[in-house]
């Protein structure tokens, strides 16, 4: 029953405004940085089992602050990085809301290939795959951060809920916030989504072995 927390990098310069994707060099500002930081705070009593990140820097960088004072080497995997927007890299939000796919990229995202770059459907693909590789190479008892991007939190996150696609606007994934999913035997359960606050004290399940879904709830 591996317990993957999926964390957004913190803030950059660029983050809203402008459409980063892959640009090379985009550090954490300020901002990103404490964020970073508080994130790595609330996580430091949690055992990990590995940290994985993107290997864009503003993914390293906090992932690097969870990793600080842990005895663990920090992974990247290019499957949790960004979307490659392709001709839409580097340019403001503003015009790209213009766009005629701007559209399509909110109603039918499914349907989306960025010019010069790759669809979204394709994304959400080796994002998923890589998880499900993750989880087999950790083991079922398993706990460890991945460290990544909106889109890509947002794709692994419908996946695990059994939504389509089309359906992953529905779902906000803030900078610095903590996302948590279990993945069982019989099936995903979404433990946190868009977590910017408070503790981290039961997200290790009490009963590691069992996939069934409390009634009532649980607590």
């Amino acid at each position: 029953m591996p317990t993957v927390l999926l964390i957004r990098h913190g803030l950059t310069a660029q983050t809203g405004p402008v459409l980063t994707g892959w640009t090379p060099g985009v550090p954490l500002d300020e901002r990103g940085r404490a964020q970073a930081e508080a994130l790595a705070a609330r996580l430091s009593g949690l055992p990990l089992d590995a940290v994985v990140s993107s290997p864009l820097d503003r993914c390293r960088e906090t992932a690097g602050a969870v990793l600080a004072g842990r005895a663990l080497a920090l992974e990247t995997d290019d499957r949790f990085g960004e979307v490659r927007y392709g001709d839409w890299t580097g340019r403001k939000l503003s015009e790209l809301a213009e766009e005629p796919l701007w559209k399509v990229v909110q109603a039918h995202p499914s349907a989306v290939v960025f010019p010069g770059g790759e669809a979204l459907a394709a994304a959400q693909a080796r994002a998923v795959q890589a998880v499900r590789e993750w989880n087999a190479r950790l083991g079922e008892e398993a706990v460890y951060a991945v460290c990544s991007h909106g889109d890509i939190i947002k794709a692994i996150t419908a996946d695990a809920l059994g939504l389509h696609l089309d359906q992953f606007q529905r779902i906000q994934v803030e900078p610095a916030s903590l996302t948590v999913i279990r993945y069982t035997a019989l099936r995903p359960f979404l433990a946190r989504l868009n977590d910017t606050g408070g503790s981290v004290a039961g997200l290790v399940p009490p009963n590691p072995g069992s996939g069934d879904a409390p009634v009532g709830g649980g607590a």
